[in-house]
């Protein structure tokens, strides 16, 4: 009986303390925060930038060796940016971009960088993805209005403006813009082997990431900034199964497809990744946990006793925060026979995997590749690279953009997070120990759904505060 009354004990002193903390956390500015669409003739001027650098089709594709549309892309920013190219010193580096706006030298150089190239635009489109089009409430569609042509014209535009104010900055200040970053081509890698060559050190590199976003995370009220302080590694493999081939009128047991449909269904069946709440995550919950619904409050603003059950729980929850907290695999071509009534001799499916920092690239492939061995089949790895360093949201560039968020965009929350796609920041290792990712332009719903899909399109009005974001990056850095 005493056993039982300490249990009960136990329990009701944990449930107060639960409650307890979970009641002791009250809304934040981020729950009421407003972001006003500005309807100003420099909203309408910035949008009509947008328009003409989205009417240059720029899709980039792999081991493209024609880059003439980038060099038309190019003229395009020369004509609407005109204070940059007059005084900034440019390179062009196989079609990618590299200006540099010499300063003092006062401080170590920064470098706000975001890619021009786009994917490409199928399917049936309310507007043409190449049309520039600008309709009756301000949103400019097309063809990398988000990803990433948008935060490349704010970001020229606000070396424009600053130029014609005769602003000078105190550190040399680059302007970097890929044309390969969706095929992880040459474009990054060359723009960072050029500044290894000259020496130079970034303190910052500010790219595409997070965006600006109301409820990021279903149950969370409010609006974020959601800053990339994480870059998974990137990977494919394939996953090769051999059999003895024939005539499909007469098949065997354990053909090679049908082992390939076995590993598939055994890993999606049970993930093999460890989950682990991170300290970035973790962070980015106990951020959020004051404007989140109760019974998520209760959970995050108690990750003492529930981060265990969290870890485990949330990436059958939710897939996006599922993925910031383990290494993930996604299948995404198969191959057989190419005939109909062939058993094939060689079959494969190929995997993408996305690696995360507590169970890193070789780890993952070799616990994948054990796995598949069960199954008799091989693996080999396409391509592979490793996560990116981990940029601390202590640190003073981390700072630096919480405190620019916040005076440009009053009220706004800050949350550090994992990037669970890949940017060209992975090239620059070298050169930079802070790159953070965070395109400054407020989006909704079906503007992010966009990003690769159907009818992108933004608001003019969200342009001028991000002109202004970068702006100030460069001021208070």
């Amino acid at each position: 009986m005493v056993v039982v009354i300490a249990i009960v004990a136990v329990i009701l002193v944990l449930a107060a303390v639960v409650l307890i903390r979970t009641l002791s956390l009250k809304p934040t500015a981020a729950q009421s925060a407003v972001i006003e669409l500005d309807k100003s003739e420099r909203a309408l001027s910035y949008g009509e930038k947008l328009s003409k650098m989205i009417q240059v089709e720029t899709i980039s594709e792999p081991h493209q060796q024609d880059r003439s549309k980038f060099l038309e892309f190019h003229k395009v920013l020369e004509k609407e940016f005109p204070n940059v190219h007059r005084v900034c010193e440019k390179n062009v580096l196989n079609g990618s971009l590299l200006f540099c706006w010499k300063g003092s030298g006062e401080k170590e150089p920064i470098m706000l960088m975001s890619h021009h190239d786009v994917v490409e635009a199928g399917g049936e489109w309310e507007h043409a993805p190449f049309s520039g089009d600008i309709d009756e409430t301000g949103r400019v569609w097309g063809r990398g209005t988000v990803d990433t042509k948008a935060s490349l014209c704010c970001i020229f535009g606000a070396i424009e403006e600053l130029i014609e104010e005769g602003f000078k900055p105190p550190m040399d200040v680059y302007i970097a813009s890929s044309c390969t970053e969706e095929v992880s081509g040459d474009g990054g890698p060359a723009i960072a082997s050029f500044l290894k060559e000259k020496g130079v050190k970034l303190d910052l590199i500010l790219d595409e990431g997070g965006m600006i976003l109301h409820a990021p995370i279903a149950g969370v009220h409010g609006i974020y900034a959601m800053v990339g302080v994480v870059e998974k590694g990137y990977g494919d493999v394939k996953f090769i199964a051999h059999g003895k081939g024939g005539h499909a009128s007469a098949p065997g047991k354990n053909t090679p497809l049908v082992r390939l449909g076995k590993f598939m269904a055994a890993i999606e069946k049970k993930n093999p990744f460890k989950a682990r709440i991170t300290p970035t995550v973790r962070e980015m919950f106990t951020r959020m946990a004051p404007n989140m619904i109760f019974p998520l409050k209760m959970v995050m603003a108690n990750l003492w006793l529930f981060e265990g059950l969290l870890a485990k729980l949330l990436p059958s929850i939710n897939a996006a925060a599922g993925a910031m907290i383990r290494t993930t695999l996604a299948f995404t071509k198969a191959k057989g026979s190419d005939g109909l009534n062939v058993l094939p001799q060689t079959a494969y499916v190929t995997g993408n995997m996305r690696y995360i920092h507590h169970q890193p690239t070789d780890e993952s492939i070799r616990l994948i590749s054990d796995i598949a061995k069960e199954y008799d089949i091989e693996t080999e790895v396409i391509y592979k690279d490793d996560p990116c360093p981990i940029v601390d949201y202590k640190g003073r560039q981390f700072k630096l953009v919480e405190a620019v968020v916040e005076k440009v965009f009053p009220g706004v929350g800050t949350c550090p997070y994992v990037m669970t796609g890949g940017t060209d920041c992975k090239f620059y290792n070298e050169v930079c120990d802070n790159a953070i990712r965070l395109a400054p332009l407020y989006i909704d719903s079906q503007q992010y759904a966009s990003i690769h899909g159907l009818n992108e399109n933004i608001f003019s009005g969200v342009l001028p505060k991000a002109v202004d974001f970068y702006k100030e990056i460069v001021k208070m850095n």
